[in-house]
């Protein structure tokens, strides 16, 4: 490993300088689907106090006239002039039911508010990570050149000595072109991801980010069903769907009371001149159920249907809970497993092996093909296991996105 160690950031070309807390900050004072779900909430509190008011009342006025010919007000019994006012009453409880489901429908709202924020921070960290992978990889390609360099050398050398065909020269000199090449793919992947991380963070501009911190490793020492109770117990997507469970039930006991009717009430003046007294009246109306059959029972029945609906898409939301917590747990494993193995055995011994055939190549005992092609494998090792610790990173973020509920204050920067 010494031939081949973990590049060290602080000699990198690239300044550490863009900080993982700031921009999650950023983020959630920033994102435009954030900012427009915390608008669509303002707007759903607004609803409550809608739905629990009392229809507007009706002001009437008018005046009725006896025969056509001529005006009558004073002179006839029946001429008056005519005022009233009338106010609907909901049947009793069906105001407060309104009500009911206004608020868990913007309860359930605000807990899908603290999920999105949640998905909103696991984003910009794994494009955090993503964008630090990119920058790794051209510290590795930097490194890789060096060492085609070194061999390019010996090549040269070998070949003016008349020890090696200029073919080997070319075989090095095409190798480091290669790695030139891609090399600027990742500058290109570096402007990608940045793009991808400014539209997150809702910052406007072209100006480059800088390059990430250094991630630090993450233990994960919770097993699948401790990393499952965590999300059943605090899941913001769950206890939005529970909210939805509940506006449902209150919609069915809406549509219960629908069958029941509600009345007007209504009080009239009439003003009549000359000797005829002033008159009023009070009476009310109610509305009958006549077409419940084609009307309130059906609407029974699509408030039942509505309430199993959100209860079978509560079992199936914790069901890919549960499968998406396995997942990216076998994920985490896995790339445990397999970062031993590069850095404890494969890297270490291909180490050597790089080491041997360098020095069998100068003395002419190795063919220059046989030190290009294990110098490729022992640096393809090297990139994979940053790529599985940055796979393995990823996976973590993704759970505390699934099992933690949203907290302002610590803002999800584990």
């Amino acid at each position: 490993m010494a031939l081949l160690g973990a590049v060290v950031l602080s000699g990198s070309a690239f300044a550490g300088d863009l900080k993982l807390a700031d921009i999650v900050d950023e983020a959630l004072k920033n994102n435009p689907e954030i900012l427009a779900y915390q608008a669509r909430i303002d707007a759903a509190r607004q609803r409550i106090p809608q739905a629990k008011s009392l229809p507007d009342p009706m002001f009437m006025f008018g005046y009725q006239n006896e025969g056509f010919e001529r005006y009558t007000y004073g002179e006839e019994q029946g001429a008056q002039w005519m005022f009233g006012a009338s106010q609907q009453f909901l049947f009793p409880g069906k105001r407060a039911l309104k009500g009911e489901m206004a608020q868990r429908d913007t309860e359930s709202q605000e807990a899908m508010l603290d999920l999105l924020r949640l998905k909103t921070v696991a984003r910009v960290k794994e494009i955090y990570l993503d964008l630090f992978l990119a920058y790794k990889n051209i510290d590795l390609l930097k490194e890789r050149r060096t060492l085609f360099e070194r061999i390019e050398d010996l090549a040269v050398v070998r070949y003016g000595s008349g020890k090696a065909m200029q073919q080997e020269v070319l075989m090095a000199q095409t190798e480091k072109y290669m790695l030139l090449e891609k090399e600027a793919m990742f500058r290109q992947k570096i402007g990608s991801l940045e793009a991808m991380l400014r539209a997150t963070i809702g910052r406007e501009g072209s100006a480059s980010l800088g390059r990430p911190d250094d991630p630090s490793y993450q233990p994960f020492p919770y097993s699948n069903d401790e990393a499952v109770q965590m999300a059943l117990s605090s899941s913001p997507e769950l206890k939005a769907r529970d909210k939805m469970i509940e506006a449902a039930d209150a919609k069915v006991r809406m549509a219960q009371k629908e069958f029941y009717p509600d009345f007007n009430v209504n009080a009239g003046y009439y003003n009549r001149a000359g000797d005829f007294k002033d008159m009023w009246s009070l009476t009310s109306t109610i509305n009958i159920p006549l077409y419940y059959k084609s009307k309130q029972k059906p609407a029974l029945v699509e408030a039942k249907a509505g309430f199993s609906q959100a209860k079978q898409e509560l079992e199936a939301a914790k069901l890919m809970i549960t499968a998406a917590i396995n997942d990216n747990i076998s994920m985490i494993k896995s790339a445990d497993k397999l970062m031993d193995l590069y850095k404890s055995g494969l890297i270490p011994k291909n180490t050597q092996d790089v080491e041997l055939a360098l020095s069998g190549y100068a003395t002419g005992s190795t063919d220059a093909i046989v030190v290009l092609s294990r110098l490729k494998t022992l640096l393809e090792y090297d990139t994979q296991y940053w790529t599985q610790f940055i796979e393995r990173e990823k996976a973590v973020v993704r759970i505390h996105a699934i099992t933690e509920g949203f907290d302002s204050k610590r803002r999800g920067d584990k």
